[in-house]
């Protein structure tokens, strides 16, 4: 009885402010403050507010203002045109609350995805102090995924666009950093990293599990697979659903993949797991975009049965067959086949082979 008078007396003193809340237009992570959209493209913007309600739009580089109406799921999105690389601009979205996005910058947006060779950053302990210190640069931005898995697909992430600074460039992805520092400075336009990676993981994963389900060849596979120190078990999508699914409205221009020591052993399958997984992801953005992919390295560690990374090394060639995909190969910077192939990378990969 004191629990429902409590709850009767905090509602009458306030609790009204609290639910309104509720009503407020709300933005997904991606969408945010310092981002980097995606140069001469259409694109989304989107969120959720009060079904019914106006939402209006506006932007700097345009005179348009555009307007929407919320659907009865609390969701509303509008579609903006984007133009040439440049900023910084101002986004205004007017609702019953007002949001306003400083600093936004237009340029290339690139995704970067994979196991622990697209994780590693440079805390990890490789050594490029001058690069650190020249990490200053505004016209890179990142958005750093941190790990999650879920069964279903997601419609948010925990993550925020920071400007590119020597702190977070030590726990962005080394390779992704390295690859938007090249595109930025050949292209000479703003540059934004997602980075959607995780240690260990294997391509299927990564996957939606419809597809990876519906194929018995692939569930096959997925079924013998060996789970790496620290990474349990897990069903096909759940990195997906929970890294990569909840930025899919959001424009990219490409998406960088370095992963492949989890799958050596299920090579057979690997080409048609990798472009089953690209169409999947180029079918959630809408988009064909371009995919590149790294070849793994050649390693004494895969076991006494060698061959597989040399076949497994072959499906990922044959992947190329896809269309807009390209491979970078990586065999003639291994100087040491007993190193560990998650420290076999070097700025020569991203900047001289990219």
């Amino acid at each position: 009885m004191k629990k429902k008078f409590f709850f009767l007396c905090l509602f009458a003193s306030g609790t009204t402010c609290s639910f309104n809340l509720f009503a407020e237009v709300r933005l997904p992570a991606i969408i945010g403050s310092h981002m980097v959209l995606q140069q001469k493209s259409d694109i989304k913007l989107w969120g959720w507010c009060e079904p019914g309600e106006k939402i209006k739009v506006k932007t700097d580089w345009d005179t348009t203002t555009c307007t929407t109406i919320a659907l009865s799921n609390a969701k509303w999105t509008v579609q903006l045109k984007t133009p040439a690389a440049g900023g910084p601009y101002k986004i205004i979205i007017n609702g019953d609350n007002t949001i306003v996005l400083e600093d936004v910058m237009i340029g290339e947006v690139w995704i970067c995805s994979g196991q622990s060779n697209m994780e590693m950053n440079i805390n990890w302990g490789l050594n490029y102090p001058e690069d650190v210190a020249n990490a200053i640069n505004k016209s890179i931005r990142f958005f750093h995924i941190p790990r999650l898995t879920a069964d279903y697909p997601q419609e948010d992430t925990k993550a925020r666009w920071v400007v590119c600074n020597p702190g977070d460039m030590k726990r962005f992805s080394a390779v992704g950093y390295f690859f938007g520092n090249k595109l930025q400075q050949d292209l000479n336009v703003p540059v934004g990293l997602i980075n959607a990676s995780w240690g260990g993981t294997p391509a299927e994963v990564w996957t939606p599990k419809e597809s990876v389900d519906n194929d018995s060849a692939l569930k096959k596979a997925a079924a013998q697979l060996s789970p790496a120190t620290g990474w349990p078990v897990t069903p096909a999508g759940a990195t997906y659903n929970a890294m990569i699914y909840p930025v899919t409205n959001y424009k990219i221009a490409g998406a960088l993949w370095y992963q492949g020591e989890a799958n050596v052993g299920t090579y057979s399958t690997y080409q048609f797991l990798l472009t089953t997984m690209i169409a999947a992801w180029r079918k959630a953005f809408q988009k064909d975009f371009t995919f590149y992919l790294v070849q793994i390295a050649p390693y004494a560690g895969y076991g006494k049965d060698n061959c597989k990374s040399a076949l497994f090394r072959e499906a990922q060639t044959k992947v190329l067959s896809y269309p807009n995909t390209g491979m970078v190969v990586i065999s003639d910077l291994v100087n040491d086949i007993n190193d560990n192939p998650g420290i076999l990378f070097t700025r020569k990969l991203l900047v001289q082979e990219l």
